[in-house]
């Protein structure tokens, strides 16, 4: 991608560059900064290609803090959506859970739903735009088989078409009351009527709270709720199919969280949840549904409070005696994040630096071999062949990039040598010295010739 051709629309690279600079993960532009991360982004196309035949599937995306799994997954949401995919995604929180009680369940579920995101609907909030687009396509196709619509004939039809797809849903787990909901839901948007709409989209996106508040509006006698909210994560999967897209693709972050739950209990039935979820992808038991879930190795791996914790869990994402050779295996559940080649890395500085330039109007006052010596600053730190991540360099240079800007005296050889260039090193221990101004003489590696920038 040569970025000097391309025309960003402004709109999104204010958000990217703003987000970058602050060290958070962009939620749109995401490609194009996109470096060194194609194996794992393939492997995961490749499932959601098996998932638009009906399969299912799961991976847990692992990496340690700022390593990439949070842009790694907004890339892969970015995908699966122009490829016809509703996607869903949601960090966990204390709050937001897999299991548990206070409706820290339903409450991930409704965050899921809140951020359903479609190709009209990129930004989330798709889910009323999903179905209100499902029923007028049902309304278009019948009066191109020559109904005239408004009839009483018109609507029998379109209600049979509707009804062939709900009575086919209700032999899903939660299927009956969901079929009726939509089905109120149809009869309220043919009538207008705003309040019963209104009513069946909050069923809809779980937030009734009572089962007396749900059957006082609608007359059903289930709502979504802590315990059977990934069943309906499923119906969802199956409903979107079924209207025409490829799959749903849930995409999962800061699962660190369940390994952070101080009561053991509490935290092995969250790792049950996982384990109930992982057998359904596995069994193929979830039609259509992708499931992506993105922690720190600490997560997976503690042996007293991960994911190997868990006996049946760590028997299943035990990386084999083979793999401790060091190669890469991207078939399996486990998607493990590698540190970016200094090559890769270098590419991502020249690829910020357009970026800002082409925002601001403005060249970028810094050098290829400046560029170089800025990026020698970073990997001369003791320990950055394996613990230097993207995020520490994208905010130090975006950062860079905007004293440039700014400070018409100051130069980049000056900041970076003069040490006004730090590294915050989020996974440095406390006690660490600072990094020096200067940088060692080693040879590095940033021959990009094979890397698009």
């Amino acid at each position: 991608m040569d970025n000097n051709e391309i025309k960003i629309p402004k709109r999104i690279l204010s958000s990217l560059l703003s987000s970058l600079a602050a060290g958070v993960v962009p939620r749109s532009g995401a490609p194009y900064i996109a470096i060194g991360r194609e194996e794992e982004v393939g492997a995961v196309l490749d499932d959601l290609e098996l998932i638009a035949e009906g399969g299912a599937g799961m991976r847990f995306i692992i990496g340690k803090y700022g390593s990439g799994k949070s842009f790694l997954l907004q890339l892969i949401r970015g995908y699966a959506i122009e490829r016809g995919f509703v996607t869903a995604d949601a960090d966990l929180s204390p709050e937001r859970r897999f299991s548990g009680s206070k409706g820290t369940g339903r409450a991930t579920f409704c965050e899921l739903i809140r951020n359903t995101a479609c190709k009209s609907s990129p930004d989330g909030g798709a889910l009323l735009p999903i179905i209100t687009k499902w029923l007028s396509d049902l309304q278009s196709t019948t009066a191109e088989e020559g109904f005239e619509p408004g009839t009483d004939e018109f609507l029998k039809q379109v209600e049979k078409k509707l009804y062939s797809v709900v009575r086919s849903l209700e032999s899903q787990v939660g299927g009956f009351d969901f079929a009726l909901v939509l089905s109120r839901f149809y009869r309220a948007y043919v009538s207008g009527d705003e309040n019963a709409m209104s009513a069946c989209m909050r069923w809809l996106r779980g937030e009734y709270s009572t089962k007396t508040e749900a059957r006082a509006a609608l007359g059903v006698s289930s709502l979504i709720d802590d315990d059977n909210w990934y069943d309906y994560i499923k119906l969802y999967a199956v409903f979107f199919r079924k209207i025409g897209y490829r799959g749903f693709a849930v995409m999962i972050d800061e699962c660190v969280n369940l390994y952070k739950i101080p009561n053991r209990i509490s935290r092995e039935n969250n790792y049950e949840k996982i384990l109930s979820m992982f057998n359904d992808a596995l069994q193929n038991k979830a039609e259509g549904l992708e499931l992506l879930l993105g922690g720190t190795p600490q997560f997976l791996e503690d042996g007293r409070r991960g994911l190997y914790s868990y006996e049946a869990l760590k028997s299943r994402l035990y990386d084999s005696r083979f793999a401790e050779s060091g190669y890469k295996n991207l078939i399996g559940p486990v998607i493990r994040l590698r540190r970016l080649s200094d090559a890769e890395l270098y590419a991502l500085i020249v690829r910020l630096t357009r970026l800002h330039s082409q925002y601001y109007n403005v060249k970028a006052r810094i050098t290829d071999e400046e560029q170089q010596d800025f990026l020698k600053l970073c990997l001369s730190r003791a320990g950055a062949d394996t613990m230097i991540t993207p995020r520490e360099i994208i905010r130090d240079y975006v950062s860079l990039l905007n004293l440039l800007m700014q400070n018409e005296g100051a130069t980049a050889s000056g900041l970076i040598n003069g040490g006004a260039v730090r590294l915050s090193h989020e996974d440095a221990p406390e006690d660490e010295e600072a990094p020096q101004t200067g940088y060692d003489r080693r040879n590095y590696d940033f021959n990009s010739e094979d890397i698009d920038i």
